[in-house]
């Protein structure tokens, strides 16, 4: 009896060991973890603020290069590494990083102008003139549309947006306006494969 009595004491003396143990090294690994860069946020656990955007352009001020910066505010209790690496606790008012977003390059061809001229002097190829095209405009001028043809053609064209300025540029729309986005395939589009039944 006084033996099995140790062997409990002793057990129960092992668990509280291990316990405290397993309950100190959590503490410490905790402890010792350092702040992930703010840049490395999860979803959620910042806001970034919309851009402001250029009147004239219908983009945002800082476009270069079809990139954008906007300032991003991490959560409230939220601890991160500045970019100068220092560790901060945010309260939900200060920015913590800035994050990149695509923007366009325009150049002064507004969209809604090319489809009016598009739809009403399209027969006589202004559409074409204004897009930075004169020899399909004069051609266009010459043939009257090439018969009303050419005129829906390009009507069709330059709503959907595949004709566009001849420098290259987009056109400007509005920043929250009806834009088209190409999406291509190429080789290092993720396909996912397809399950056989």
């Amino acid at each position: 009896m006084a033996s099995s009595r140790r062997w409990l004491v002793c057990l129960r003396s092992w668990i509280w060991s291990l316990l405290f143990y397993c309950v100190y090294s959590h503490f410490m690994v905790v402890l010792a973890q350092d702040a992930d860069s703010c840049g490395n946020l999860r979803l959620g656990q910042y806001l970034c603020k919309d851009p402001k955007i250029d009147e004239a352009t219908q983009e945002p001020e800082n476009c270069r290069d079809k990139i954008a910066w906007v300032e991003c505010l991490p959560a409230p209790n939220i601890s991160c590494r500045l970019s100068n690496g220092t560790e901060f606790r945010f309260t939900g008012e200060e920015v913590g990083f800035n994050k990149t977003i695509p923007c366009r390059n325009v150049s002064g061809y507004s969209y809604k102008v090319a489809v009016a001229l598009s739809l009403f002097l399209g027969w006589l190829g202004a559409d074409r003139f204004y897009l930075g095209y004169p020899a399909l405009g004069l051609l266009k001028f010459c043939t009257v549309g090439f018969c009303g043809i050419g005129t829906l053609i390009d009507f069709i064209l330059i709503a959907m947006q595949i004709v566009g300025p001849a420098d290259g540029s987009n056109y400007i729309v509005d920043y929250y306006g009806a834009r088209l986005t190409r999406i291509s395939i190429t080789n290092q589009t993720y396909r996912k494969p397809h399950l056989s039944l």
